[in-house]
Protein backbone atom coordinates (compact mmCIF):
# COMPACT_ATOMS: atom_id res chain seq x y z
CA UNK A 1 0.00 0.00 0.00
CA UNK A 2 1.03 3.69 -0.07
CA UNK A 3 2.15 4.45 3.08
CA UNK A 4 3.85 8.09 3.19
CA UNK A 5 2.90 10.66 0.71
CA UNK A 6 5.59 13.68 -0.08
CA UNK A 7 4.47 17.01 -2.38
CA UNK A 8 6.89 19.90 -2.33
CA UNK A 9 5.86 22.74 -4.35
CA UNK A 10 3.48 21.45 -6.71
CA UNK A 11 0.53 23.66 -8.45
CA UNK A 12 -0.39 25.13 -4.86
CA UNK A 13 0.64 23.32 -2.68
CA UNK A 14 4.20 24.28 -1.24
CA UNK A 15 5.21 21.30 1.05
CA UNK A 16 2.72 18.20 2.14
CA UNK A 17 3.16 15.09 3.88
CA UNK A 18 0.12 12.85 4.06
CA UNK A 19 0.83 9.43 6.36
CA UNK A 20 -2.05 7.24 4.30
CA UNK A 21 -3.59 4.25 6.37
CA UNK A 22 -4.82 0.76 5.09
CA UNK A 23 -8.00 0.70 3.92
CA UNK A 24 -10.85 3.32 2.69
CA UNK A 25 -8.99 7.01 3.18
CA UNK A 26 -11.48 9.46 1.34
CA UNK A 27 -11.10 13.09 0.48
CA UNK A 28 -13.36 16.32 0.98
CA UNK A 29 -13.22 19.65 0.99
CA UNK A 30 -14.65 22.49 -1.16
CA UNK A 31 -14.10 22.57 -4.66
CA UNK A 32 -10.61 24.12 -5.63
CA UNK A 33 -9.23 23.25 -2.09
CA UNK A 34 -6.33 20.82 -3.77
CA UNK A 35 -7.81 17.70 -4.00
CA UNK A 36 -7.40 16.48 -7.14
CA UNK A 37 -4.65 18.04 -6.86
CA UNK A 38 -3.01 15.44 -4.98
CA UNK A 39 -4.52 12.36 -7.68
CA UNK A 40 -2.54 14.64 -10.04
CA UNK A 41 0.46 14.80 -8.15
CA UNK A 42 0.49 10.70 -7.14
CA UNK A 43 -0.16 10.32 -11.28
CA UNK A 44 2.71 11.75 -11.89
CA UNK A 45 4.69 9.80 -9.40
CA UNK A 46 3.60 6.61 -11.05
CA UNK A 47 4.54 7.89 -14.65
CA UNK A 48 2.07 10.38 -15.53
CA UNK A 49 2.89 13.34 -18.09
CA UNK A 50 4.83 16.11 -16.65
CA UNK A 51 4.32 19.53 -17.11
CA UNK A 52 6.04 23.16 -15.95
CA UNK A 53 2.59 24.24 -15.36
CA UNK A 54 2.82 21.44 -12.29
CA UNK A 55 5.73 23.66 -10.70
CA UNK A 56 4.40 26.38 -8.18
CA UNK A 57 4.94 29.72 -9.01
CA UNK A 58 8.60 30.84 -8.00
CA UNK A 59 9.96 27.80 -7.10
CA UNK A 60 12.70 25.72 -9.40
CA UNK A 61 11.31 22.19 -9.37
CA UNK A 62 8.20 20.23 -7.81
CA UNK A 63 9.10 17.26 -6.00
CA UNK A 64 6.83 14.36 -5.40
CA UNK A 65 8.04 11.23 -3.46
CA UNK A 66 5.54 7.77 -2.00
CA UNK A 67 6.71 4.72 0.28
CA UNK A 68 5.16 1.63 -0.78
CA UNK A 69 4.88 -1.17 1.17
CA UNK A 70 4.63 -5.22 -0.46
CA UNK A 71 3.29 -7.54 2.18
CA UNK A 72 2.78 -10.31 -0.35
CA UNK A 73 6.49 -11.58 -2.43
CA UNK A 74 4.36 -12.71 -5.04
CA UNK A 75 3.84 -8.93 -5.75
CA UNK A 76 3.81 -8.24 -9.75
CA UNK A 77 6.15 -5.51 -8.63
CA UNK A 78 8.86 -7.72 -7.30
CA UNK A 79 9.45 -9.25 -10.92
CA UNK A 80 8.76 -5.81 -12.91
CA UNK A 81 11.51 -4.03 -10.91
CA UNK A 82 14.01 -7.81 -11.01
CA UNK A 83 13.52 -7.27 -15.01
CA UNK A 84 14.79 -3.61 -14.60
CA UNK A 85 17.94 -4.40 -12.10
CA UNK A 86 15.70 -2.31 -8.89
CA UNK A 87 16.46 -4.06 -5.57
CA UNK A 88 13.69 -4.01 -3.14
CA UNK A 89 14.79 -4.70 0.65
CA UNK A 90 12.08 -5.70 3.32
CA UNK A 91 9.01 -4.87 1.08
CA UNK A 92 9.29 -1.03 0.57
CA UNK A 93 9.99 0.59 -2.63
CA UNK A 94 10.65 4.32 -3.08
CA UNK A 95 9.20 6.15 -5.90
CA UNK A 96 10.72 9.55 -6.56
CA UNK A 97 9.77 12.19 -9.19
CA UNK A 98 11.39 15.54 -9.60
CA UNK A 99 9.66 18.40 -12.11
CA UNK A 100 12.23 21.14 -12.93
CA UNK A 101 10.92 24.44 -14.34
CA UNK A 102 12.05 23.76 -17.57
CA UNK A 103 9.37 20.81 -18.06
CA UNK A 104 12.42 18.01 -17.42
CA UNK A 105 11.73 15.29 -14.95
CA UNK A 106 14.55 13.16 -13.03
CA UNK A 107 12.86 10.07 -11.72
CA UNK A 108 14.27 7.65 -8.97
CA UNK A 109 13.42 4.29 -8.00
CA UNK A 110 15.19 3.14 -4.66
CA UNK A 111 17.48 5.63 -5.58
CA UNK A 112 18.08 4.03 -8.78
CA UNK A 113 17.67 6.86 -11.65
CA UNK A 114 14.88 5.14 -14.20
CA UNK A 115 13.13 6.16 -17.03
CA UNK A 116 9.52 8.05 -17.20
CA UNK A 117 8.63 4.66 -19.23
CA UNK A 118 10.12 2.35 -16.27
CA UNK A 119 8.67 4.43 -13.81
CA UNK A 120 5.48 3.95 -15.68
CA UNK A 121 5.68 -0.01 -15.66
CA UNK A 122 6.47 -0.21 -11.82
CA UNK A 123 4.09 2.20 -11.34
CA UNK A 124 1.43 0.59 -13.17
CA UNK A 125 1.42 -2.36 -10.61
CA UNK A 126 0.94 -0.33 -7.06
CA UNK A 127 -1.71 2.31 -8.22
CA UNK A 128 -4.27 2.13 -10.58
CA UNK A 129 -5.82 5.66 -10.92
CA UNK A 130 -9.60 5.76 -12.05
CA UNK A 131 -11.03 9.13 -13.04
CA UNK A 132 -14.50 9.92 -14.20
CA UNK A 133 -13.55 10.23 -17.99
CA UNK A 134 -10.40 8.22 -17.78
CA UNK A 135 -9.50 5.38 -20.09
CA UNK A 136 -8.79 2.60 -17.54
CA UNK A 137 -7.12 -1.02 -17.35
CA UNK A 138 -11.21 -1.83 -17.15
CA UNK A 139 -12.10 0.03 -20.27
CA UNK A 140 -8.94 -0.83 -22.91
CA UNK A 141 -10.36 -4.24 -24.49
CA UNK A 142 -6.57 -5.45 -24.71
CA UNK A 143 -6.45 -6.21 -21.21
CA UNK A 144 -9.96 -8.17 -20.93
CA UNK A 145 -8.06 -11.55 -21.79
CA UNK A 146 -5.82 -11.31 -19.08
CA UNK A 147 -7.96 -9.99 -16.97
CA UNK A 148 -10.36 -12.75 -17.29
CA UNK A 149 -7.26 -14.95 -16.78
CA UNK A 150 -6.38 -13.87 -13.68
CA UNK A 151 -10.29 -14.26 -12.71
CA UNK A 152 -9.54 -18.11 -13.98
CA UNK A 153 -6.64 -18.25 -11.20
CA UNK A 154 -4.39 -20.98 -11.25
CA UNK A 155 -6.64 -23.15 -13.36
CA UNK A 156 -6.12 -20.80 -16.61
CA UNK A 157 -2.91 -20.22 -15.32
CA UNK A 158 -1.43 -23.79 -15.42
CA UNK A 159 -3.10 -24.24 -19.39
CA UNK A 160 -1.49 -20.74 -20.41
CA UNK A 161 2.16 -22.01 -19.24
CA UNK A 162 1.72 -25.51 -20.74
CA UNK A 163 0.48 -23.50 -23.77
CA UNK A 164 3.30 -21.28 -23.53
CA UNK A 165 5.76 -24.08 -23.73
CA UNK A 166 5.08 -24.92 -26.77
CA UNK A 167 4.39 -21.76 -28.01
CA UNK A 168 7.74 -20.89 -27.36
CA UNK A 169 9.41 -24.23 -29.30
CA UNK A 170 6.99 -22.79 -32.31
CA UNK A 171 8.36 -19.43 -32.46
CA UNK A 172 12.20 -20.84 -32.46
CA UNK A 173 11.22 -23.39 -35.27
CA UNK A 174 8.91 -20.86 -37.54
CA UNK A 175 12.07 -17.92 -37.25
CA UNK A 176 14.66 -20.62 -38.48
CA UNK A 177 11.83 -21.84 -41.21
CA UNK A 178 11.71 -17.78 -42.12
CA UNK A 179 15.48 -17.40 -42.15
CA UNK A 180 15.84 -20.44 -44.69
CA UNK A 181 12.95 -19.28 -47.29
CA UNK A 182 14.60 -15.97 -47.10
CA UNK A 183 15.67 -14.67 -50.69
CA UNK A 184 18.04 -16.95 -52.17
CA UNK A 185 20.57 -14.41 -53.60
CA UNK A 186 20.86 -13.09 -49.60
CA UNK A 187 21.43 -16.69 -48.53
CA UNK A 188 24.38 -16.98 -51.24
CA UNK A 189 25.78 -13.55 -50.05
CA UNK A 190 25.09 -14.96 -46.34
CA UNK A 191 27.06 -18.14 -47.17
CA UNK A 192 30.15 -16.09 -48.66
CA UNK A 193 30.40 -13.86 -46.04
CA UNK A 194 30.30 -17.31 -43.03
CA UNK A 195 32.45 -19.60 -45.49
CA UNK A 196 35.37 -16.31 -44.95
CA UNK A 197 35.01 -16.14 -41.84
CA UNK A 198 35.53 -19.89 -41.03
CA UNK A 199 38.34 -20.27 -43.13
CA UNK A 200 39.85 -17.13 -41.32
CA UNK A 201 39.89 -18.58 -38.29
CA UNK A 202 40.39 -22.15 -39.06
CA UNK A 203 43.40 -20.77 -41.10
CA UNK A 204 44.60 -19.34 -37.34
CA UNK A 205 44.83 -22.82 -35.83
CA UNK A 206 43.43 -21.17 -32.31
CA UNK A 207 44.10 -23.44 -29.19
CA UNK A 208 42.22 -22.65 -26.07
CA UNK A 209 44.18 -19.74 -23.31
CA UNK A 210 47.00 -20.09 -26.18
CA UNK A 211 47.33 -15.81 -25.96
CA UNK A 212 47.24 -16.18 -22.11
CA UNK A 213 50.75 -18.63 -22.67
CA UNK A 214 52.01 -16.45 -24.96
CA UNK A 215 51.89 -13.44 -22.89
CA UNK A 216 53.29 -14.74 -20.56
CA UNK A 217 55.89 -16.04 -22.61
CA UNK A 218 55.99 -11.98 -24.10
CA UNK A 219 56.66 -10.91 -20.28
CA UNK A 220 59.58 -13.29 -19.77
CA UNK A 221 61.37 -12.40 -23.01
CA UNK A 222 60.83 -8.74 -22.49
CA UNK A 223 62.42 -9.30 -19.19
CA UNK A 224 65.24 -11.10 -20.03
CA UNK A 225 67.93 -8.97 -18.64
CA UNK A 226 66.33 -8.71 -15.34
CA UNK A 227 65.38 -12.10 -14.71
CA UNK A 228 69.20 -13.37 -15.80
CA UNK A 229 71.20 -10.79 -13.54
CA UNK A 230 68.67 -11.69 -10.85
CA UNK A 231 69.30 -15.62 -11.27
CA UNK A 232 73.30 -14.93 -11.70
CA UNK A 233 72.49 -13.01 -8.28
CA UNK A 234 71.07 -15.85 -6.56
CA UNK A 235 73.13 -18.51 -7.76
CA UNK A 236 76.78 -16.39 -6.64
CA UNK A 237 75.14 -16.37 -2.96
CA UNK A 238 74.38 -19.89 -2.69
CA UNK A 239 76.99 -21.79 -4.47
CA UNK A 240 81.25 -20.60 -4.28
CA UNK A 241 83.59 -20.34 -1.75
CA UNK A 242 82.83 -18.59 1.61
CA UNK A 243 79.23 -18.10 -0.41
CA UNK A 244 76.05 -19.22 1.95
CA UNK A 245 76.20 -23.09 0.58
CA UNK A 246 79.79 -23.15 2.42
CA UNK A 247 78.67 -21.00 5.82
CA UNK A 248 75.51 -23.20 6.28
CA UNK A 249 77.91 -26.50 5.64
CA UNK A 250 80.23 -25.44 7.89
CA UNK A 251 77.13 -25.05 10.52
CA UNK A 252 76.34 -28.57 9.76
CA UNK A 253 79.48 -29.75 10.48
CA UNK A 254 80.42 -28.41 13.60
CA UNK A 255 76.60 -29.76 14.99
CA UNK A 256 77.32 -33.27 13.94
CA UNK A 257 80.35 -33.22 16.30
CA UNK A 258 77.87 -31.21 18.88
CA UNK A 259 75.31 -33.85 18.59
CA UNK A 260 77.76 -36.69 19.07
CA UNK A 261 78.28 -35.10 22.45
CA UNK A 262 74.99 -34.16 23.62
CA UNK A 263 72.19 -36.76 21.59
CA UNK A 264 69.46 -33.31 22.62
CA UNK A 265 70.93 -31.42 19.44
CA UNK A 266 70.46 -34.10 16.91
CA UNK A 267 66.78 -32.18 16.07
CA UNK A 268 68.78 -29.07 15.45
CA UNK A 269 71.22 -31.19 13.26
CA UNK A 270 68.12 -32.70 11.19
CA UNK A 271 66.77 -28.82 10.33
CA UNK A 272 69.86 -27.62 9.81
CA UNK A 273 70.93 -30.57 7.18
CA UNK A 274 67.58 -30.82 5.39
CA UNK A 275 68.07 -26.60 4.96
CA UNK A 276 71.34 -27.20 3.40
CA UNK A 277 69.99 -29.93 0.78
CA UNK A 278 67.06 -27.63 -0.29
CA UNK A 279 69.45 -24.93 -0.85
CA UNK A 280 71.45 -27.29 -2.84
CA UNK A 281 68.66 -28.41 -4.58
CA UNK A 282 67.77 -24.49 -5.12
CA UNK A 283 71.31 -23.64 -6.56
CA UNK A 284 71.30 -26.51 -8.84
CA UNK A 285 67.95 -25.57 -10.42
CA UNK A 286 69.14 -21.96 -10.30
CA UNK A 287 72.19 -23.07 -12.51
CA UNK A 288 70.32 -24.95 -14.89
CA UNK A 289 67.89 -22.30 -15.48
CA UNK A 290 70.67 -19.72 -16.14
CA UNK A 291 72.34 -22.15 -18.58
CA UNK A 292 69.24 -22.85 -20.60
CA UNK A 293 68.09 -19.23 -20.73
CA UNK A 294 68.72 -17.52 -24.54
CA UNK A 295 67.65 -14.04 -25.47
CA UNK A 296 65.77 -14.92 -28.70
CA UNK A 297 64.68 -11.65 -30.17
CA UNK A 298 63.45 -13.18 -33.44
CA UNK A 299 61.14 -15.04 -30.69
CA UNK A 300 59.54 -12.03 -29.12
CA UNK A 301 58.72 -10.67 -32.73
CA UNK A 302 56.70 -13.95 -33.39
CA UNK A 303 54.87 -14.07 -30.18
CA UNK A 304 54.33 -10.13 -31.22
CA UNK A 305 53.08 -10.88 -34.97
CA UNK A 306 50.74 -13.94 -33.31
CA UNK A 307 49.17 -11.75 -30.62
CA UNK A 308 48.62 -9.17 -32.97
CA UNK A 309 46.61 -12.12 -35.16
CA UNK A 310 44.43 -12.93 -31.86
CA UNK A 311 43.74 -9.40 -31.27
CA UNK A 312 42.36 -9.18 -34.66
CA UNK A 313 39.79 -12.23 -35.04
CA UNK A 314 38.76 -11.00 -31.20
CA UNK A 315 37.44 -7.62 -32.69
CA UNK A 316 35.72 -9.33 -35.24
CA UNK A 317 34.62 -12.47 -33.78
CA UNK A 318 34.61 -12.28 -29.92
CA UNK A 319 36.20 -11.08 -26.69
CA UNK A 320 37.99 -14.10 -26.13
CA UNK A 321 39.58 -17.41 -27.98
CA UNK A 322 36.93 -19.17 -26.50
CA UNK A 323 33.93 -16.82 -27.88
CA UNK A 324 36.19 -17.21 -31.23
CA UNK A 325 35.73 -20.94 -31.42
CA UNK A 326 32.66 -20.99 -30.23
CA UNK A 327 31.66 -18.46 -33.06
CA UNK A 328 33.40 -20.91 -35.35
CA UNK A 329 31.25 -24.01 -34.57
CA UNK A 330 28.22 -21.73 -34.82
CA UNK A 331 28.88 -20.84 -38.23
CA UNK A 332 30.27 -24.02 -39.05
CA UNK A 333 26.57 -25.04 -38.71
CA UNK A 334 24.85 -22.56 -40.34
CA UNK A 335 26.98 -23.32 -43.43
CA UNK A 336 25.96 -26.86 -43.37
CA UNK A 337 22.50 -25.53 -43.28
CA UNK A 338 22.57 -23.41 -45.74
CA UNK A 339 24.86 -25.77 -48.26
CA UNK A 340 21.67 -28.66 -47.55
CA UNK A 341 18.86 -25.91 -47.22
CA UNK A 342 16.11 -27.58 -48.92
CA UNK A 343 16.74 -30.82 -46.70
CA UNK A 344 16.57 -28.82 -43.63
CA UNK A 345 13.42 -26.87 -44.86
CA UNK A 346 11.64 -30.17 -45.07
CA UNK A 347 12.72 -31.20 -41.70
CA UNK A 348 11.54 -27.60 -40.11
CA UNK A 349 8.03 -27.77 -42.28
CA UNK A 350 7.54 -31.43 -40.50
CA UNK A 351 8.59 -30.35 -36.76
CA UNK A 352 6.67 -27.20 -37.22
CA UNK A 353 3.40 -28.92 -38.84
CA UNK A 354 3.27 -31.46 -35.60
CA UNK A 355 3.92 -28.25 -33.32
CA UNK A 356 0.51 -26.42 -35.07
CA UNK A 357 -1.18 -29.52 -34.20
CA UNK A 358 0.20 -29.33 -30.71
CA UNK A 359 -0.27 -26.38 -29.85
CA UNK A 360 -3.85 -25.89 -31.52
CA UNK A 361 -4.65 -28.59 -29.17
CA UNK A 362 -2.95 -26.76 -25.92
CA UNK A 363 -4.98 -23.18 -27.01
CA UNK A 364 -8.40 -25.48 -27.45
CA UNK A 365 -7.73 -26.43 -23.64
CA UNK A 366 -7.18 -22.94 -23.14
CA UNK A 367 -10.01 -21.80 -24.04
CA UNK A 368 -12.60 -24.04 -22.94
CA UNK A 369 -11.46 -23.11 -19.68
CA UNK A 370 -11.89 -19.48 -20.45
CA UNK A 371 -14.86 -20.03 -21.60
CA UNK A 372 -16.15 -22.07 -18.34
CA UNK A 373 -14.74 -18.84 -16.51
CA UNK A 374 -16.37 -15.94 -18.88
CA UNK A 375 -19.95 -17.69 -17.75
CA UNK A 376 -18.50 -17.49 -14.09
CA UNK A 377 -17.20 -13.41 -14.28
CA UNK A 378 -20.85 -13.04 -16.18
CA UNK A 379 -22.54 -13.98 -12.93
CA UNK A 380 -20.15 -12.75 -10.59
CA UNK A 381 -20.57 -9.49 -12.41
CA UNK A 382 -24.53 -9.38 -12.44
CA UNK A 383 -25.03 -10.18 -8.84
CA UNK A 384 -22.82 -6.63 -8.16
CA UNK A 385 -24.54 -5.06 -10.29
CA UNK A 386 -27.79 -5.86 -9.19
CA UNK A 387 -26.39 -4.64 -5.81
CA UNK A 388 -25.53 -1.39 -7.01
CA UNK A 389 -28.82 -0.98 -8.52
CA UNK A 390 -28.88 -1.86 -12.35
CA UNK A 391 -29.92 -5.34 -12.14
CA UNK A 392 -31.35 -4.47 -15.25
CA UNK A 393 -28.01 -4.51 -17.33
CA UNK A 394 -26.44 -7.52 -18.84
CA UNK A 395 -22.65 -7.98 -18.97
CA UNK A 396 -21.36 -10.57 -21.76
CA UNK A 397 -17.48 -11.62 -21.91
CA UNK A 398 -17.68 -11.64 -26.13
CA UNK A 399 -14.91 -13.75 -27.47
CA UNK A 400 -14.42 -11.79 -30.85
CA UNK A 401 -12.22 -14.34 -32.07
CA UNK A 402 -12.16 -17.84 -31.03
CA UNK A 403 -10.07 -21.34 -31.49
CA UNK A 404 -13.00 -23.08 -33.28
CA UNK A 405 -12.60 -19.80 -36.07
CA UNK A 406 -9.17 -21.78 -36.79
CA UNK A 407 -9.99 -25.04 -36.80
CA UNK A 408 -9.34 -26.11 -40.45
CA UNK A 409 -6.68 -23.59 -40.81
CA UNK A 410 -3.30 -24.54 -42.20
CA UNK A 411 -1.37 -22.22 -40.26
CA UNK A 412 -3.53 -20.25 -37.25
CA UNK A 413 -2.46 -16.91 -36.24
CA UNK A 414 -1.17 -18.25 -32.47
CA UNK A 415 -0.02 -15.20 -29.98
CA UNK A 416 1.71 -16.07 -26.52
CA UNK A 417 -1.79 -15.45 -25.29
CA UNK A 418 -3.38 -18.19 -26.89
CA UNK A 419 -5.98 -17.77 -30.06
CA UNK A 420 -8.63 -16.49 -28.16
CA UNK A 421 -9.67 -12.45 -27.73
CA UNK A 422 -11.85 -11.27 -26.08
CA UNK A 423 -14.24 -8.06 -25.20
CA UNK A 424 -16.31 -7.36 -21.96
CA UNK A 425 -19.81 -5.65 -23.46
CA UNK A 426 -23.03 -4.58 -21.92
CA UNK A 427 -26.44 -3.44 -22.22
CA UNK A 428 -27.68 -1.08 -19.52
CA UNK A 429 -31.20 -0.74 -20.61
CA UNK A 430 -33.76 -3.56 -21.61
CA UNK A 431 -34.24 -4.03 -25.47
CA UNK A 432 -30.79 -2.47 -26.34
CA UNK A 433 -28.23 -4.18 -27.94
CA UNK A 434 -24.63 -5.31 -26.06
CA UNK A 435 -22.02 -2.85 -26.83
CA UNK A 436 -18.50 -2.72 -26.00
CA UNK A 437 -17.53 -1.70 -22.40
CA UNK A 438 -15.82 1.42 -23.87
CA UNK A 439 -18.86 2.48 -25.19
CA UNK A 440 -21.03 3.30 -22.48
CA UNK A 441 -22.11 7.30 -22.18
CA UNK A 442 -23.64 7.53 -18.83
CA UNK A 443 -21.67 9.03 -16.81
CA UNK A 444 -23.03 7.49 -12.89
CA UNK A 445 -23.56 3.68 -14.70
CA UNK A 446 -20.08 4.22 -15.90
CA UNK A 447 -19.24 4.76 -12.12
CA UNK A 448 -21.49 1.62 -10.93
CA UNK A 449 -20.09 -0.91 -13.65
CA UNK A 450 -16.32 0.71 -12.84
CA UNK A 451 -17.08 -0.27 -9.69
CA UNK A 452 -18.82 -3.90 -10.04
CA UNK A 453 -15.69 -4.73 -11.85
CA UNK A 454 -13.30 -3.02 -9.55
CA UNK A 455 -15.07 -5.05 -6.72
CA UNK A 456 -14.07 -8.39 -8.36
CA UNK A 457 -10.89 -7.68 -9.94
CA UNK A 458 -9.25 -5.80 -6.77
CA UNK A 459 -8.94 -9.58 -5.70
CA UNK A 460 -7.28 -11.01 -8.35
CA UNK A 461 -4.78 -7.59 -10.12
CA UNK A 462 -2.23 -7.57 -7.35
CA UNK A 463 -2.75 -3.33 -7.23
CA UNK A 464 -1.32 -2.24 -4.30
CA UNK A 465 -4.00 1.17 -4.17
CA UNK A 466 -7.14 2.21 -5.84
CA UNK A 467 -7.61 5.51 -6.35
CA UNK A 468 -10.91 7.16 -7.32
CA UNK A 469 -10.87 10.48 -8.45
CA UNK A 470 -14.63 11.87 -8.07
CA UNK A 471 -16.42 8.03 -9.86
CA UNK A 472 -19.51 8.97 -7.69
CA UNK A 473 -20.73 12.05 -10.01
CA UNK A 474 -24.16 12.03 -11.49
CA UNK A 475 -25.24 9.60 -8.57
CA UNK A 476 -27.74 10.20 -5.50
CA UNK A 477 -30.11 8.52 -3.17
CA UNK A 478 -30.10 4.96 -2.43
CA UNK A 479 -27.74 4.58 -5.83
CA UNK A 480 -25.06 6.62 -3.62
CA UNK A 481 -25.34 4.71 -0.23
CA UNK A 482 -24.56 1.16 -3.02
CA UNK A 483 -21.57 3.23 -4.15
CA UNK A 484 -20.09 4.08 -1.00
CA UNK A 485 -20.32 0.15 0.32
CA UNK A 486 -19.22 -1.01 -2.92
CA UNK A 487 -16.23 1.09 -2.94
CA UNK A 488 -15.76 -0.20 0.42
CA UNK A 489 -15.76 -3.50 -0.38
CA UNK A 490 -12.80 -2.64 -2.78
CA UNK A 491 -10.75 -1.62 -0.10
CA UNK A 492 -10.59 -4.76 1.53
CA UNK A 493 -8.59 -6.33 -0.65
CA UNK A 494 -6.57 -3.11 -1.84
CA UNK A 495 -5.61 0.44 -0.03
CA UNK A 496 -8.41 2.72 -1.57
CA UNK A 497 -8.26 6.56 -1.90
CA UNK A 498 -11.26 8.25 -2.83
CA UNK A 499 -12.33 11.60 -3.67
CA UNK A 500 -15.98 12.22 -3.47
CA UNK A 501 -19.08 15.00 -2.66
CA UNK A 502 -21.28 12.01 -1.54
CA UNK A 503 -21.89 12.27 2.22
CA UNK A 504 -22.84 8.61 1.66
CA UNK A 505 -18.91 7.97 0.75
CA UNK A 506 -17.66 9.94 3.19
CA UNK A 507 -19.38 7.83 5.83
CA UNK A 508 -17.77 4.83 5.09
CA UNK A 509 -14.24 6.10 5.26
CA UNK A 510 -11.67 4.60 7.64
CA UNK A 511 -9.67 7.75 7.34
CA UNK A 512 -11.49 10.59 6.38
CA UNK A 513 -8.87 13.71 5.18
CA UNK A 514 -10.41 17.47 5.06
CA UNK A 515 -8.25 19.25 2.08
CA UNK A 516 -8.48 22.88 2.99
CA UNK A 517 -6.92 26.26 1.49
CA UNK A 518 -5.31 28.76 3.18
CA UNK A 519 -3.61 32.20 2.14
CA UNK A 520 -0.60 33.70 4.08
CA UNK A 521 1.42 36.38 3.22
CA UNK A 522 -0.38 36.54 -0.20
CA UNK A 523 0.56 33.33 -1.50
CA UNK A 524 -2.51 30.41 -1.53
CA UNK A 525 -1.53 27.21 0.12
CA UNK A 526 -3.06 23.57 0.00
CA UNK A 527 -3.43 21.97 4.06
CA UNK A 528 -5.17 18.50 4.98
CA UNK A 529 -5.87 17.51 7.98
CA UNK A 530 -7.05 14.08 9.43
CA UNK A 531 -10.93 14.67 10.96
CA UNK A 532 -11.46 13.29 14.31
CA UNK A 533 -15.20 11.69 14.99
CA UNK A 534 -17.21 15.12 15.84
CA UNK A 535 -14.90 16.88 12.60
CA UNK A 536 -15.59 13.80 10.78
CA UNK A 537 -19.62 14.97 11.84
CA UNK A 538 -19.56 18.06 10.84
CA UNK A 539 -17.88 17.11 7.25
CA UNK A 540 -20.14 15.12 6.22
CA UNK A 541 -23.63 17.69 7.54
CA UNK A 542 -21.64 20.08 5.69
CA UNK A 543 -21.66 17.88 2.64
CA UNK A 544 -25.51 16.99 3.31
CA UNK A 545 -26.52 20.79 3.79
CA UNK A 546 -24.37 22.70 1.69
CA UNK A 547 -22.70 26.04 3.30
CA UNK A 548 -25.26 26.10 6.59
CA UNK A 549 -25.08 23.16 9.10
CA UNK A 550 -28.47 22.88 10.17
CA UNK A 551 -29.31 20.61 13.67
CA UNK A 552 -31.10 18.41 11.05
CA UNK A 553 -28.02 17.68 9.01
CA UNK A 554 -26.06 16.80 11.87
CA UNK A 555 -28.54 14.25 12.99
CA UNK A 556 -28.54 12.66 9.25
CA UNK A 557 -24.85 12.99 9.41
CA UNK A 558 -24.53 10.69 12.69
CA UNK A 559 -27.08 8.34 11.21
CA UNK A 560 -25.11 8.16 8.23
CA UNK A 561 -22.17 7.15 9.94
CA UNK A 562 -23.97 4.77 12.31
CA UNK A 563 -25.18 2.86 9.41
CA UNK A 564 -21.67 2.70 7.98
CA UNK A 565 -20.16 1.58 11.14
CA UNK A 566 -22.82 -1.07 10.98
CA UNK A 567 -22.39 -1.99 7.28
CA UNK A 568 -18.63 -2.29 8.14
CA UNK A 569 -18.47 -4.18 11.53
CA UNK A 570 -21.65 -6.52 11.73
Amino acid sequence: MLQELSIKNFAIIDELYLSIEKGLTVLTGETGAGKSIIIDAVNLLVGGRGSSEFVRHGEKKAEIEGLFILNDESHPCYNRANEFGIDIEEGMIILHRDISITGKSVCRINGKLVTISILREIGSTLIDIHGQHEHQELMNETHHLRLLDQYGGREIKTALDNYRVIYKQYEQIASKLKGLSENEQQMAHRLDLIQFQLQEIQKANLQIDEDIILMEEKKKLMNFERLFDSLKTSYGALQGEQKGLDWIGLVMSQLETTAEIEPDYEPLLESVSNCFYILEDAASTIRNDLDSLEFNPERLNEIESRLNEMNQLKRKYGGTLQDILEYSSKIEEEIETIINRESHIDKLQITLAQLQKDLYLEAKQLSDLRKKWSKKLMNAIHSELKQLYMDKTVFEVKFIHSVEEYKNEMDPPFRKDGLDFVEFYISTNPGEPLKPLNKVASGGELSRMMLALKTIFSKHQGITSIIFDEVDTGVSGRVAQAIGEKIYQVSEHSQVLCISHLPQVAAMADTHLFIMKETIDGRTRTKVKTLKLEEKINEVSRMIAGVEITDKALEHAQELLQLAYAKKFT
